[in-house]
């Protein structure tokens, strides 16, 4: 039986950690790759701002082209599968390094640092800033809302980075 220290149940949380964000990750691709159609409008509501309400001096912001809300809602996908890869490739180096040196481990922690940035990217920077406070997405109509869902996800995601990235698991 392995002796169970501080330091081991240190790694294997950051493991799980990293594993949690990669398993989440495969449902929201699996979701946008089977569901484009419904996830696209929302896509397409939020950047067209036609279901803003309130303030119409905004909707100079809109993109109202189609071929944009694609190439928009793609590169969103293609974030969530890198964020999803690296998340698990890193949870997968993490585990093979979990009884190795300090510094192997540590070094080990790349593609999920990686990942667990780029999902942040995509829920902060692109949900947040661009979707929310350039698009108006909080005053669009209930149905395209996702500042909450996205928030959800960052107050999950930026506490596991900065913990996953600690030298505390010498």
């Amino acid at each position: 039986m392995v002796n169970m220290t501080t330091t081991c149940v240190i790694r294997r949380s950051k493991i799980i950690i990293a594993l949690m964000a990669g398993i989440f990750g495969i449902f929201i691709v699996f979701s946008n790759l089977t569901d484009y159609t419904a996830n696209y409008e929302f896509i397409a509501h939020i950047l067209s701002m036609d279901t803003t309400r309130g303030n119409s001096t905004r909707t100079y912001r809109a993109v109202t082209s189609s071929i944009m809300h694609h190439r928009f809602y793609w590169m969103i996908i293609t974030l969530e599968t890198i964020f999803t890869t690296c998340c698990l490739v890193g949870a997968y180096q993490l585990f093979q390094k979990r009884n190795a040196s300090s510094r192997e481990f540590h070094e080990a922690k790349k593609y999920a640092i990686a990942g667990l940035t780029t999902g942040t990217v995509v829920y902060y920077l692109i949900f947040q800033v661009i979707l929310n406070e350039w698009f108006d997405m909080d005053m669009s109509i209930l149905q395209w809302h996702a500042l909450e869902w996205a928030q959800g996800i960052v107050d999950f995601q930026m506490p596991a980075l900065i913990y996953l990235a600690l030298k505390n698991d010498r």
